[in-house]
């Protein structure tokens, strides 16, 4: 674990006015274009700063070792923008100025993300027997997807590709800006051709170049056997589609009904059934409805308020070959409320016998 208050020669209880002032320092000293600049040196205070500046960043630093948010508190998650300008020699220095794009001077420092479409949350409420079970629900939803018609291209069909004339055909633009720290070169993304260096001679007239369009599209969603309340199911690619990028994904959050009867636990299934006294003591059947149908169940004699009884194989699938969990039946002994004058004899002659 790399200790960032030792990098920035900062204690740990240092205010955040120290840390900025640390970081200016050291930054000002190794940065490349400098005499005094070492590329290592100034990525690691970089780094050091990109965690210690930011507070819940440093709380998570503090407490546990590291930094969870963000970029894994890499240099990359540095914001630059935030940084205003600090002096040396009476001169005023913009970091947010002079750093912008800053990864593509040393070949991926810092380097921004690939385009993406955006994901895509829903909830899909099921019943108890739906979750138990598995299920194919198709849903439709409305949202950006590839164009059929140049499949995402953003062209008529077999319409020929020219170089763009932005960029001339490099997909990236170059940019050279002079500082009081020297020249720095940013290269950036191409808008007119997203980087690929071509554009369609003739624009697709369903989405008028743009690659994607909205529409209405249903989607097959399988729920696996055995799903549980709350899980969430991802479907890769599923999600927003935009051009020159990767298709977002799709999340799908599942909200099991809860069932009057028949409650989950587990790999378990649980009922409760209410039998009489007399049954209880001198056993019976019952008949007790299942989620495969009707069973009968045997209820012994002398059995106890609370005690269960197992149906094996009757529970929810455990994802090991065709194995489920058992089905529990809880039992409840309904004791009378009123007594006839012959039950209530009968219960004392009962007592007499110690029972």
């Amino acid at each position: 674990m790399k200790d960032y208050y030792k990098i920035l020669g900062i204690e740990q209880g240092a205010s955040k006015d120290d840390i900025k002032k640390a970081f200016r320092k050291l930054a000002a000293q190794y940065h490349p274009d400098k005499k005094t600049g070492d590329e290592s040196k100034f990525k690691e205070v970089s780094e050091a700063y990109a965690v210690l500046g930011d507070e819940k960043k440093r709380t998570e630093y503090d407490n546990y070792g590291r930094a969870f948010g963000g970029n894994n508190a890499g240099a990359g998650g540095f914001d630059w923008s935030n940084m205003s300008g600090f002096a040396q020699g009476g001169a005023q220095f913009d970091f947010g100025d002079i750093f912008e794009n800053f990864g593509d001077i040393f070949g991926g420092f810092g380097r921004p993300r690939a385009r993406r479409g955006n994901d895509i949350s829903i909830d899909l409420e099921l019943s108890l027997e739906e979750a138990v079970f598995g299920i194919e629900r198709v849903v439709v939803l409305a949202k950006n997807s590839v164009c059929d018609t140049c499949k995402g291209s953003g062209g008529e069909p077999n319409t020929e590709m020219t170089a763009c004339a932005t960029c001339n055909g490099q997909g990236r633009l170059r940019e050279t800006r002079s500082s009081m720290l020297g020249s720095f070169t940013t290269v950036r993304e191409c808008s007119a051709c997203l980087g690929r260096g071509q554009v369609p001679k003739e624009k697709c007239k369903q989405c008028h170049g743009h690659g994607v369009l909205k529409k209405s599209e249903e989607i097959a969603i399988k729920v696996p056997a055995g799903i549980e309340n709350g899980e969430v199911i991802r479907m890769t690619g599923r999600g927003e589609a935009i051009q020159g990028g990767q298709t977002g994904d799709l999340y799908i959050k599942l909200h099991v009904r809860a069932e009057r009867h028949i409650r989950r636990n587990g790999s378990d299934l649980v009922r409760d059934l209410s039998i009489k006294l007399t049954d209880a003591l001198l056993g019976a059947t019952y008949q007790v409805e299942t989620l495969d149908g009707p069973i009968d169940i045997n209820v012994p004699i002398g059995v106890k308020q609370g005690e269960s009884l197992r149906i094996k194989g009757k529970g929810v699938p455990t994802g090991r070959g065709n194995a489920r969990g058992d089905f529990l039946v809880k039992i409840d002994i309904a004791l009378p409320q009123k007594l006839s004058r012959k039950a209530q004899k009968l219960v004392e002659e009962l007592r007499e016998e110690g029972i």
